[in-house]
């Protein structure tokens, strides 16, 4: 017996342009396309070629033309300035993206010019993206905070007409100075911007370089707003960087049109949310799932999406998410398993949850890093709501896999993000591009072409996109995620293809470890990393993150955990090592940094990635990795 999933999955892969062609009509468009794929040009495959659209005016000029312009568009919440709150309503934000567009229409930027934001997380974030957007401009946000190198690399690559930055930015106590960073990057960069719009944040005020940087307030005082301007569907609407292997930045792109589709149908057919809904994304907009679902996906669908400055924990404390669902009626959250990590280990028994009303919470999906099953199951015998993992990348821009909860709710497998979502042909292939028997770990692979919303290409890079991507498994996408599909059709994505260690010729999973390791009583969060072994080649070392308040001996909590993988997964695996650290270190967007830690374990070298929140939590890693007998403690 078939359900609305079924038919839709079945559909969106035997009719692709029945299936988006039909879900198109949910966007304005100023011309229809002439086709809704275009493979003229495989493998640069194109949707909705021919159509001319403006994001923007889909995001906010559309719902307030429809009678949705009172309603609250965007609540800022920012407990790191003195719990500042601010609404923003649809006729309010529009009118504010206009004049931003005026500002930047004012110092030349035209359809097509590239705009870099690098900004904290203020309402004047957003209000850049949609006004860069607004003109069919082209934006590229980098990380606030960023390293100056890091974003030179960027300017160069993007060359941007103009930059668009905050005096600073607030790390829970923190001041950061941005202008100084910003100005050592253009200082590095080969390209020079003409100019830079600097908010000026009472926290830290900045100096201005005079006929380069204009005064955010200054300029918005006088501008002209700006109308929209129509550019073709398959025009870029952003870039975003992602780290890349040589070390250059990739220039992840996504264009207009089969973004929007994508991004709107996914709000009530993955999310389960309707036009007025408030959902939030607890992300950061260099990251994105900010682009994604803190902007673009709420606001093309007219809900009212929710910009968090804080953090989970420490801002002021682990009742910071309740607090935020509670006051400002969140129906669904949708944030990182470690942020829940971060929580569970500061109120393990979840006391301060009960402080709040939640009766018209719904749901809570998770994605970024793989839901371990022990943190699944604290978010749901808490909640008492479904908790959803899913799985999806930056080259994508919305999830590949998930529990469709607005098509058909399945029963949740501990560990898997359920199935692919419909437009999504996922399979499981070995080394030789052979599919492989259901259960059987291999890489997770995509038949081209992709759906809408996924990258066309990358920035200036077509040969690169297609080495990167296309060519180790010709005919496929390669997401570079290892895991499996078991009988039923879930996908299990278990680690990274880089983390499929192999331990004297078998091959395992580090997140089938980390699963284990994750069961632990005391154990918080945890992270295990291949180390070079002259025997086995390979083995598995645990890094264990233990819950606030245990006191128990650290050597007795790593005998059980180590006694856990053994009864579990098997000798096989030769996990006998293990270590306690107060920290793993993690990248901005949540993602565990077990690369580095690698790098550190069999003393090669390594770059901190300057996205990470605390370079020092390296620290503690190599200490604890040198005690094991690793990171240059060997002979």
């Amino acid at each position: 017996m078939t359900n609305r999933y079924d038919e839709a999955y079945a559909r969106s892969l035997q009719d692709p342009e029945g299936f988006w062609g039909e879900a198109a009509d949910d966007i304005h468009w100023y011309k229809r396309w002439d086709k809704v794929f275009d493979d003229s040009n495989a493998p640069f495959y194109r949707w909705f070629a021919g159509g001319m659209v403006n994001t923007c005016f889909n995001a906010l000029d559309r719902h307030v033309d429809e009678g949705r312009g009172d309603q609250a568009a965007l609540i800022y919440d920012s407990p790191v300035t003195g719990n500042t709150v601010k609404t923003f309503t649809y006729r309010e934000l529009r009118d504010q993206v206009a004049r931003f567009a005026g500002v930047l229409r004012g110092l030349g930027v035209v359809a097509g010019d590239r705009v870099v934001i690098y900004m904290p997380m203020v309402p004047e974030a957003i209000v850049a993206m949609l006004a860069t957007a607004r003109l069919g401009a082209v934006h590229s946000v980098v990380f606030g905070g960023f390293a100056a190198a890091e974003l030179a690399g960027r300017i160069d690559d993007a060359q941007p007409r103009v930059v668009v930055s905050a005096s600073c930015g607030i790390e829970v106590n923190r001041v950061i100075a941005y202008k100084p960073l910003l100005d050592g990057a253009i200082e590095l960069s080969r390209h020079k911007p003409e100019a830079c719009v600097i908010l000026q944040r009472p926290q830290e005020k900045a100096a201005l370089i005079a006929g380069r940087d204009h005064d955010w307030d200054a300029v918005m005082a006088t501008a002209q707003p700006a109308d929209c301007v129509p550019v073709a569907a398959t025009d870029p609407l952003y870039i975003l960087y992602t780290s890349g292997t040589t070390g250059t930045p990739k220039g992840v792109v996504h264009d207009n049109g089969g973004h929007m589709v994508a991004l709107k149908w996914s709000m009530r057919n993955i999310y389960d949310v309707e036009p007025g809904d408030v959902y939030w994304a607890a992300s950061d907009v260099g990251w994105v799932v900010g682009h994604s679902y803190i902007v673009y996906g709420p606001l093309l669908h007219g809900c009212t999406t929710i910009l968090y400055e804080g953090k989970p924990v420490g801002t002021p404390d682990a009742s910071a998410f309740w607090r935020i669902i509670s006051e400002h009626g969140v129906n669904v959250l949708f944030t990182a398993p470690t942020a829940f990590r971060a929580i569970k280990r500061e109120d393990p028994d979840a006391e301060m949850m009960g402080r709040f009303d939640l009766s018209h919470f719904k749901m809570l999906f998770l994605a970024g890093e793989r839901t371990d099953p022990d943190t699944l199951a604290w978010a749901e015998s808490n909640l008492g709501k479904p908790v959803i993992d899913h799985w999806w990348q930056t080259e994508t821009a919305w999830a590949i896999a998930a529990n469709c909860m607005g098509l058909h709710p399945f029963p949740v497998k501990p560990g898997s993000p359920t199935k692919a979502v419909p437009g999504w042909d996922v399979h499981v292939v070995d080394a030789e591009n052979k599919e492989v028997a259901p259960g059987t770990i291999g890489a997770i692979v995509v038949k081209l072409p992709l759906p809408p919303g996924a990258l066309p290409t990358l920035w200036n890079a077509d040969d690169r996109f297609v080495e990167s991507y296309l060519t180790e498994f010709p005919g496929y996408y390669k997401t570079a995620d290892a895991g499996y599909i078991d009988g039923d059709g879930y996908v299990y994505v278990m680690a990274r293809t880089d983390d499929i260690i192999n331990v004297a010729g078998h091959r395992l999973s580090t997140g089938a470890i980390e699963e284990v390791l994750a069961a632990h009583a005391d154990v918080a969060e945890c992270a295990v990393i291949g180390v070079a072994d002259s025997i086995k080649g390979q083995v598995p070392i645990g890094l264990l993150v233990l819950k606030t308040g245990v006191e128990r001996s650290h050597e007795e909590i790593v005998a059980e955990a180590v006694g856990m993988v053994r009864e579990r997964i098997g000798p096989v695996a030769a996990f006998r090592q293990a270590g306690v650290v107060e920290g793993l270190p993690k990248t901005r967007s949540g993602k565990i940094l077990r690369g580095t830690m690698q790098k550190i374990a069999d003393v090669e070298d390594h770059k901190v990635p300057p996205t990470i929140d605390d370079a020092t939590v390296l620290d503690g890693i190599e200490q604890a990795l040198t005690s094991l007998g690793y990171a240059g403690a060997r002979p």
